[in-house]
């Protein structure tokens, strides 16, 4: 009996000891320093799909700092959707941890946010989620659904939550779990398991559910303080229609635009609004879902970009994507400065970005690279250099001082020759290419890649039994004989090219360069690809080779195609 009245009392006693841990467990958490005031939850749907959620959290600080980190987050089932995450203030921006446990709570994606000052009383966190959570209707291309988290998760009580779904004013609202585009919720229970989806019909000119890959942005200064530029954009179409056309931004003040695909062939391009250099480029062919497509939209820049910043120096300021409606996954900026110049500072505000210079004989170039770029990140690259404008005539003196010598040496072998020889041979290879030939190289050239091209769409299409096997066979032993053909012309052409001396020889021998990196990079994807078949090589290593052989292909292309339009452009 004596027995169990002790065991009573020690069970007793470590229940008072357990209830009281957890009450002052509760007190702490209850009194750590703050409480939520307000969240304004806005959801923007991009151009291309993507989702922008902005939440902007007004806190109520009851200690000296407040806390030091704060968690949030949504439903679990968004997680694997969020491709960027930041946090900010007005004046501050802070490192945020993404996929943390929500205080051990089943069925939600976590984020943490460091304060290293304490928080303020008010930021911003912006999430970016994929446009796999915007559907198109099969049978209507203007009816979309929207599938997003209607609150956002926090671990405590909010006091006001003011939700907003901001689409274009001719939106039409059909439908959903969301009741109209703005919402509101007093008092939001803490932990809100909250996903939610909304119906409505917008022209599908206004959002075209694409993946902006890569955009590469390439501005030339020449001597003068003259600017030209060329963005050249890599699309890869994610909706179930054709992509016909996409909307482009080209920076402001920029003049004289004009659009080609990737084989510098014109495509058509029409103005949608002036305020913000909008533009929309159609397609010579619509592209098929999970397809890429290649093209370069070319401008001139006003001086205005370019500022004296003392004796020989000069700054170059750009804004970058200030308008631009779309998530982008890498962008790359080049700066090609004339020859001559000295970079000598770098002046920027893009956080996570990579720098690089490369630098020749006579000139350096700048390449700034970021991932993840949206208009709001108001990025923009400053250049201070150093040039002496007697560069201006390096070029001419340097012509001359060749001339100079070339004479010296003819003058020297006419004096030499016996006389009597009455004639001087000219050879041929010193004659200049008569602008059809080059433009017949040009062309054969084109309609080369374009059977390239052919052959891989057919593979794929043979390897996805979109097309029957036999048809395959039929079409591809066609192309081989074109291809031949071409081959033999183009071999012909070559020795043309290169008997004419001068940058030609130059010129072919870059293009044997690149067409060897591309065999290289073929053999090497096939290798990749049967390892990776064999289980010999894991899914991250195989997809980390594609992703270089793809970059090496890329920069083999850019290449081939720079050559061929300097040689059109001799032939205007």
């Amino acid at each position: 009996m004596k027995k169990a009245t002790a065991i009573g009392t020690v069970l007793l006693f470590v229940m008072i000891l357990l209830v009281s841990i957890s009450f002052n467990v509760m007190m702490v958490r209850a009194d750590d320093g703050y409480t939520i005031e307000q969240v304004n939850h806005k959801i923007d749907v991009l151009y291309n799909g993507y989702v922008l959620i902005n939440d902007t959290i007004t806190l109520n600080i009851t200690g000296q700092t407040g806390p030091s980190s704060f968690l949030m987050g949504f439903p679990d089932k968004y997680g694997s959707h969020v491709v960027r995450c930041i946090a900010h203030s007005e004046t501050e921006t802070y490192t945020v941890t993404l996929g943390v446990p929500l205080e051990n709570r089943l069925g939600f994606y976590g984020v943490k946010i460091d304060f290293p000052h304490g928080a303020p009383q008010t930021y911003n966190v912006e999430f970016v989620l994929s446009n796999n959570l915007l559907s198109q209707d099969s049978q209507s291309a203007s009816q979309y659904t929207l599938d997003f988290p209607q609150y956002p998760a926090l671990t405590k009580t909010v006091g006001r939550c003011n939700g907003s779904i901001n689409l274009p004013l001719i939106a039409t609202y059909l439908g959903g779990s969301v009741n109209g585009s703005t919402y509101a919720k007093e008092n939001l229970a803490e932990f809100a398991h909250s996903p939610a989806n909304v119906t409505f019909l917008l022209p599908d000119n206004l959002i075209q559910i694409a993946d902006v890959v890569q955009l590469k942005r390439e501005i030339s200064v020449n001597e003068f303080g003259e600017a030209v530029g060329a963005d050249t954009y890599e699309i890869v179409n994610r909706a179930q229609k054709k992509l016909g056309y996409f909307e482009v931004f080209i920076p402001m003040n920029a003049s004289d635009p004009h659009a080609e695909d990737q084989f510098s062939r014109p495509k058509n391009m029409i103005s949608t609004d002036q305020n913000t250099n909008r533009y929309l480029v159609n397609f010579t062919l619509e592209t098929e879902k999970d397809q890429l497509t290649r093209f370069t939209i070319r401008y001139r820049l006003p001086s205005s970009h370019l500022t004296s910043r003392g004796t020989n120096t000069l700054g170059l300021n750009l804004p970058l994507f200030q308008n631009e409606n779309y998530y982008i996954s890498q962008v790359a900026v080049t700066f090609m400065l004339p020859e001559g110049a000295k970079v000598l500072n770098l002046e920027n505000n893009l956080a996570e970005a990579v720098f690089s210079i490369e630098r020749s004989i006579f000139s350096e170039t700048v390449t700034v690279s970021k991932s993840g770029v949206i208009a709001s990140d108001s990025l923009g690259v400053g250049i201070v250099y150093e040039y002496n404008p007697l560069w201006i005539s390096f070029r001419p003196a340097l012509w001359l001082w060749v001339f100079s010598i070339v004479g010296s040496v003819v003058v020297i072998v006419a004096w030499k020759k016996p006389k009597g020889s009455g004639r001087v041979s000219v050879s041929a290879a010193t004659m200049r290419l008569g602008p059809e030939t080059l433009k017949a190289f040009v062309d054969a050239y084109e309609e080369k890649q374009k059977i390239a091209l052919e052959s891989e769409s057919l593979e794929a299409r043979v390897e996805k039994g979109k097309i029957p096997r036999r048809r395959y066979k039929v079409r591809m032993k066609t192309l081989e004989i074109r291809l031949n053909a071409l081959s033999r012309n183009l071999a012909e052409y070559k020795e043309k090219l290169r008997a004419a001396g001068g940058q030609y020889v130059e010129f072919m021998l870059q293009l044997e360069v690149a067409e060897s990196e591309l065999g290289e990079v073929a053999a090497n994807i096939k290798n990749a690809e049967m390892l990776h078949n064999r289980g010999e090589l894991s899914l991250e290593a195989y997809r980390k080779r594609l992703t270089d052989y793809q970059h090496r292909k890329e920069t083999a292309e850019m290449k081939i195609n720079g050559i061929l339009l300097r040689l059109r452009e001799e032939t205007r």
